[in-house]
This record gives structure tokens, sequence and C-alpha cells, in this order.
């Protein structure tokens, strides 16, 4: 006398139907929230190159964006106060007073009439607020003053 057992079914229709919305809306979710992130992401670390005259000429354009401005670092101006650090750059006569005061130690190129790049953002003073420097270094093949330049390299054929 077997009797038949009746097992309720697992799958249910209405209830997978649901379930597979709700993953949806889920992964949905996750996207639009990593995709936001990314997008944001992107737009805070785009950094604009600009002179130093096209930074005083657009002053109210540029407070607050991230820049990198270049120029030489002006003769006697470097102020070391502690970590801070205040200097002018000039380029092409145009000058703007620039503030370091990031983490990292400035490097042994810095010094008055190197090219130097100042990473940051202008403040209402006019003051650029750089919290990275890069300073270039002097090519060791350039010829000094008053030397004659090394001759050439001859291109080397080659005959096999």
């Amino acid at each position: 006398m077997a009797a038949s057992m009746h097992y309720p079914l697992c799958y249910d229709e209405d209830t997978m139907t649901k379930k597979h919305l709700q993953f949806g809306v889920a992964i949905l979710i996750v996207v639009a929230t990593l995709g936001w992130l990314a997008a944001s992401g992107v737009k805070e670390s785009k950094t604009y190159y600009v002179t130093v005259q096209e930074l005083k000429a657009a002053k109210d354009e540029n407070f607050g964006r991230r820049l990198r401005v270049g120029g030489n670092v002006a003769p006697g101006t470097v102020k070391r106060e502690g970590k801070r650090v205040e200097f002018i750059l000039i380029e092409e006569g145009n000058t703007i007073p620039v503030v370091y005061t990031g983490s990292a130690p400035l490097p042994d190129t810095f010094v008055d009439n190197s090219q130097a790049l100042a990473d940051g953002k202008l403040n209402r003073d006019g003051v650029f607020e750089a919290n990275q420097i890069q300073a270039k270094c002097a090519s060791k093949y350039e010829a000094k003053p008053g030397q004659a330049k090394p001759a050439k390299a001859k291109p080397v054929s080659s005959t096999i």
C-alpha cells in the first residue's frame, strides 16, 4: 500500500521571477555605484597644465581647479619655514607666488633658476598652493656655457 506522496514543488515561477528581478536590481545598483565612483575619481584626478600667464589671466576660472603650472624658480625667493616652502615661479616676465606644503621633501634639483612644475590649486589671494613639486634635472649631456659641444656620433653601418 504505497501511498503516493506529493512533495511541494521547489520551483515556483512567481518566486523565481521576483528573485531574478531583485538580483537584477542589485546588480544595477552595484554597476551604477562603480560607474559613479570611477567618473568622480577621474574628474578629481584630472590635472590641467597652464602657463603662469594663463593662470594669472583666468584667475576666476582656475580658482579651486587642480592645476599644474611650470616655470623657473625666481632667484632669492625660496623661503623655508619647517615643512612650508614659499617661492615665486617666473615665466616670460610673469610671476606667481607658490606655497608648497606637501609631505614629500623637495627634490635636490629644486634651486634658484631651476625649472619646476607645481601641482595644486590657486587660492582666492592669487597664491598657488602646491602639494607636489617636480624640478627638472639639468641635462648631463649639454655643454656648459663657453664650452664646445661634443661631436656627434657617426652612424654605425652594418655590412654583413
